[in-house]
């Protein structure tokens, strides 16, 4: 990992994966698979750093701001209206001296023999490429870039691209702070392409973890993503690389370098329907695959090209899209199939059609709609989260509108050639996405469906997964609505249940309950509520968090304005255990609730959590009144405490003598106490790293501590959700259980797998 991060330009030797802050996923990526031979072209990287100088320079960040104010949600013209206005700000703002002349010494440094040496200039987004989203397509790409000026006004555009209108959206979406996420820029030798492609190191489609899958066209590798083309594809198992199928495809354009630009020829008619690769390239591209997945312990999105023979990895991602394998067989349908393409994300669907031309258009889509269109682009996305299933004429398993329906879970089929022209406006169809087929008239009564925003889901009932690990794999959850479809899942329990989505739902303030005396109403719908995901789970446990609202977040309630201070900052405020010692009655409100669901419903997998605890002593007290509720630590009964204060970890062996079974580390909490940052404090995002040297020597000292205590060691918070390779360390340390978000469950199971078969293995 780089030591100096107040650099504006790396070379690709100086980063690895741990960098992504500074130079974000796909410059951290290249660095790393450079590290470890992967054959990756040459380059630099304009950090993440010189994007903030040039804000702070121009004075950007609070005109942004308030320009972002405008973007509603369920107006997508609002996203191109505020995209236009701030990348005005950006593309007219005045570049620093120093990093210009930066990016033009690198360059020339980076062209050795060629004094203008051609680039790929692409976007690497800060928070990109992560296991839980990927933001890949959203930002600007320039390809065979030549000269000092043209490189620096690539990157200034790559800059303004971050603000995209599909990338505002997708931030909003994924509830991303738009001005925490920075952004870099690789330069990287450009390789002229003669075949490129994507690789994936699990079937996207089935999710068989012994596949690869390789998609391939002629030229560059733009019009496979974008889906303008429908590629070869090869399917090869993982283990003794022998090819299982080919499926090849004709070629009729490609996308070549024509002197200085990229432009549209048709491919020679002797190779429009040759196979673009050999079985030895196929081999050869699989080995590097396996290779890489091995690496990161988790499947991966690649992109390569292929020239004079010669192969190159462009690029390298997790696949955000990963999920258990369905066990059991797919219902038949008996309807007259009208329409076949590939299957690109599975699922069966049923709703009317609507054919768009163009992103122009995505007004016209209705929620519950079936999207029929020849390929879709980053700008279709909102009106993909409105719809249950997606048909495209062009395009492969890695196209755009593959990636983005597995990711949204709705069924899509591609490469249809002819679905724009077949399918009618307002025509009631079914898809199976899982199948690649389309059926005329829908499904009335069908067994399981996969539907989109819109449409009420019916929970799929099926085995939880045979994949098991000795590090316990617990949910993060607080929305009651979730707990049925989730509990079918491959995980041990709720390590985290939040209270506060539940007291949100009620929607009153705790003291104006007690003031109407309406405390009945409040146990009674408090204890509804966790029943229903203690019933869920049974008998696995549900670690119930106590009320950890600040003063902010309580004021928002009826009637909270008469009972909450107005604090400066409510994160080191009045809340956790505090509170309870100063507020007991609402807390024992809390203890009847819990009370309730293990004696009446007989639920006795209700755990307790107690967060924010200050002090040994503020422990012992809040346990006196747990006890006088009649709750007693015993075999189905355990009191765990949040490590999320430095005093936690300094005296934990004074917290664990008072009396508690476990504690779980709050990531968020404990990164900003130990740092000294304001989570909450847009302007300090660069300084918050979960994975600073005080962070890790935090989580390992207390994992240590409780071993040496024989109690459980668990992490509820966000990194463990968002780091691999900080889970390798978790793992490798010895603790207990990890609680992640739902779509981490799977991915993060994996990951563990792998990992402990690893230590057996050096053991």
């Amino acid at each position: 990992m780089v030591n100096n991060k107040d650099k504006y330009f790396l070379w690709f030797e100086e980063v690895d994966k741990d960098d992504g802050d500074m130079v974000g996923g796909k410059g951290a990526n290249l660095g790393e698979m450079a590290s470890f031979g992967i054959p990756v072209p040459r380059g630099f990287i304009v950090t993440s750093r010189a994007y903030f100088h040039f804000l702070e320079e121009n004075k950007l960040r609070f005109k942004i701001k308030e320009i972002l104010k405008k973007t509603k949600l369920d107006e997508p013209q609002s996203f191109q209206t505020v995209s236009e206005k701030i990348q005005k700000l950006i593309l007219k703002g005045k570049m620093p001296k120093e990093i210009s002349q930066g990016i033009i010494k690198n360059y020339l440094q980076l062209g050795k023999r060629l004094r203008h040496p051609l680039v790929a200039i692409r976007s690497s987004a800060t928070a990109e490429d992560l296991p839980t989203a990927s933001f890949a397509g959203q930002q600007e790409t320039f390809l065979n870039v030549k000269g000092e000026a043209n490189v620096v006004d690539k990157v200034r555009a790559c800059w303004a691209s971050l603000f995209e209108p599909r990338a505002i959206f997708y931030r909003q979406e994924k509830g991303f702070d738009h001005l925490k996420i920075g952004i870099a820029v690789p330069v990287q030798e450009m390789v002229p392409a003669d075949i490129s492609g994507v690789m994936f190191t699990i079937d996207p489609v089935t999710n068989e973890k012994n596949r690869i899958l390789i998609e391939a066209i002629y030229g560059l590798g733009e019009y496979i993503v974008q889906g303008k083309v429908s590629p070869d594809q090869y399917l090869v198992e993982k283990n003794s690389l022998e090819i299982l199928s080919r499926h090849l495809e004709k070629q009729i354009v490609q996308l070549i370098k024509v002197g200085r630009f990229n432009k549209k020829r048709p491919v020679p008619k002797r190779l429009q329907t040759k196979r673009k690769l050999t079985d030895k390239q196929v081999v050869e591209l699989a080995q590097w695959g396996k290779k890489i997945h091995q690496h990161y312990f988790f499947p991966q999105d690649i992109e390569w090209v292929i020239y004079k023979g010669r192969i190159w990895i462009v690029q390298t991602r997790p696949v955000t899209t990963v999920k258990e394998a369905e066990k059991e067989k797919e219902p038949k349908i008996k309807r007259q199939v009208i329409l076949k393409g590939q299957a690109a994300s599975p699922g069966i669907a049923t709703g009317p059609v609507q054919k768009i031309k163009s992103a122009k258009e995505i007004n016209k889509v209705q929620k519950g709609d079936i999207l029929v269109t020849s390929m879709t682009t980053p700008d279709f996305v909102p009106a993909m989260k409105k719809v249950v299933a997606v048909v495209t004429n062009k395009g492969g398993q890695t196209s755009h509108a593959a990636i983005v329906s597995r990711e949204l879970g709705i069924p899509c089929i591609v490469g249809t050639k002819t679905a724009t022209r077949v399918l009618k406006n307002g025509q009631m169809i079914t898809i199976n996405g899982s199948r690649g087929e389309v059926y005329k008239g829908g499904v009335a009564s069908q067994s399981k469906k996969w539907p989109g925003k819109g449409m009420k889901e019916k929970t799929v009932s099926r085995p939880l997964s045979l994949l098991k690990t000795a590090t316990k794999i617990y949910v993060n959850l607080g929305e009651p609505s979730l707990a049925e479809e989730v509990s079918q899942r491959n995980v041990d329990g709720i390590g985290l249940l939040r209270a506060e989505f539940m007291m949100a739902e009620i929607g009153i303030h705790p003291r104006k309950i007690i003031r109407d005396r309406k405390q009945k109403m409040f146990v009674d719908k408090l204890s509804s509520k966790l029943t229903t995901f203690c019933s869920q789970f049974n008998p696995r446990p549900v670690v119930y968090r106590a009320t950890d609202f600040k003063t902010n977040e309580y004021r928002n309630l009826v009637g909270g304005k008469s009972f909450e201070p107005e604090e400066e900052n409510p994160l080191l405020g009045y809340r956790g255990a505090f509170r309870y010692l100063v507020d007991a009655d609402v807390f024992e409100l809390e203890l009847r609730a819990i009370k309730e669901v293990r004696d009446k419903e007989d639920l006795k997998n209700l755990w307790l959590m107690i967060p924010f605890c200050r002090t040994p002593k503020e422990l012992a007290e809040v346990k006196r009144i747990i006890v006088s509720a009649g709750l007693m630590r015993s075999e189905t009964f355990k009191l765990w405490l949040m490590v999320e204060i430095p005093s936690n970890v300094i005296l934990l062996e004074e917290f664990i003598a008072v009396g508690i079974d476990g504690v779980s580390i709050g990531s968020n909490d404990l990164t900003m106490l130990l740092l000294g940052v304001d989570r909450d404090n847009a302007e300090l995002a660069k300084a918050f790293n979960e994975l600073d040297p005080a962070v890790l020597w935090a989580l390992e000292k207390t994992i240590k501590t409780c071993q040496k205590a024989k109690i459980t060691s668990s992490i509820c918070g966000q990194a463990p959700s968002v780091y691999s390779d900080l889970v390798e360390k978790l793992v490798e340390w010895g603790i207990t259980s990890l609680s992640v978000n739902p779509d981490a469950i799977e991915r993060t199971r994996e990951l563990v797998y792998e990992l402990e078969k690893k230590n057996v293995r050096r053991g």
